[in-house]
């Protein structure tokens, strides 16, 4: 809209689509009473002029505050355990959360303003300028828990401390006398894929220990990325003694191609996985991994969502929460005797 325009009012729709102002009213609510041809209808002049309904106005009426939490691909134990951080914080705030797929359809900032929506929160999802200037055009307030890109200076986000975990999680399996550590990462241009990678080669630079250029290999963040890539580098002619993976997934991918191979875990071969799922504590043997605040960072995104949607400002446009490396049963000291070639 321009600046000093004149905003368009549900009178003006109402007069263009030659039903009342009720009726009109009644769309944008999301009321059912009205019949589906006068709906898209008036759903198509309000795109057309560019409506939007106050965000504030929904306070008025609605006690609770809602959030629309949206995520992209599967619902994998990373997303859940977010989702039940989002979810607890709402219910101490005593605010709603609708969960929703991202969607990259015309208007759906706009039509989640119309649905009472006052902020959205992100999950990974990767927002394009077109995503932020929809939403930065409808007024709704953005924040991304973990980010997969680094985000516009208009959004704000919540993460974790990928290197510090990176390092911790090689300087674990170098403390116990590894010098062959390889990687396996999430999509290469991803910020925390790279952030993990990063810490990754800090320690093993600061140990003296010679990273090839086979023993760092992305993917993305699953299971066959670690099935495919322990299996690549399990046939190498110097193999790795222990993988550092960038997610818990991966790893249990791992530690399958190992068990495809004939190899132990941790006696033959150790693996360190990273977020600290549910997965590690179910994996055989249990994953040493680090943990990532899965929950805590669902809660702080929602606690920073309704205070951008009360119109308040933050004191910082980035969270991060630390990790902590968690010790199981998955990584032992090499056993130079065994071959990982077997």
């Amino acid at each position: 809209m321009r600046p000093n325009a004149r905003r368009t009012t549900l009178a003006d729709i109402a007069q263009a689509a030659g039903v009342s102002v009720a009726t009109v009213s009644k769309v944008v609510n999301g009321r059912g009473d009205v019949a589906p041809h006068t709906r898209s209808r008036v759903q198509e002049l309000l795109h057309q002029h560019d409506y939007l309904a106050p965000v504030f106005r929904h306070t008025e009426v609605v006690e609770s505050p809602t959030i629309e939490v949206q995520f992209k691909g599967g619902l994998k134990s990373y997303v859940a355990e977010t989702l039940e951080g989002i979810i607890d914080s709402a219910a101490e705030s005593g605010a709603s959360v609708v969960i929703s797929k991202a969607s990259s359809a015309p208007h759906w900032a706009r039509d989640l303003v119309s649905a009472g929506r006052r902020a959205v929160i992100a999950v990974t999802s990767v927002y394009t300028t077109a995503h932020l200037n929809e939403l930065a055009r409808s007024g709704l307030p953005l924040v991304v828990l973990d980010p997969l890109h680094l985000p516009d200076s208009r959004v704000n986000s919540v993460g974790a401390t990928n290197f510090g975990g990176g390092l911790a999680a090689t300087r674990h399996l170098l403390s116990l006398g590894h010098r062959r550590v390889a990687y396996i990462g999430g999509p290469a241009m991803a910020v925390c894929n790279q952030a993990r990678m990063h810490g990754y080669r800090a320690a093993m630079e600061e140990e003296g220990a010679q990273v090839p250029e086979a023993y760092v290999r992305p993917g993305e963040f699953t299971y066959e990325t670690g099935l495919l890539g322990a299996k690549a580098l399990l046939g190498l002619q110097e193999p790795p003694t222990a993988i550092f993976a960038g997610n818990d997934e991966i790893a249990v991918g791992v530690i399958e191609a190992a068990r495809v191979r004939g190899l132990r875990i941790p006696e033959d071969l150790s693996v360190v996985g990273f977020d600290d799922t549910s997965l590690a504590q179910m994996a055989s043997p249990p994953l040493t991994t680090v943990r990532q605040p899965l929950w805590e960072m669902g809660g702080a995104a929602l606690r920073t969502a309704l205070r951008l949607a009360n119109g308040e400002k933050v004191e910082s446009h980035h969270i991060e929460l630390a990790t902590e490396l968690v010790v199981r049963a998955s990584t032992a000291p090499p056993r130079e005797e065994t071959s990982a070639r077997r």
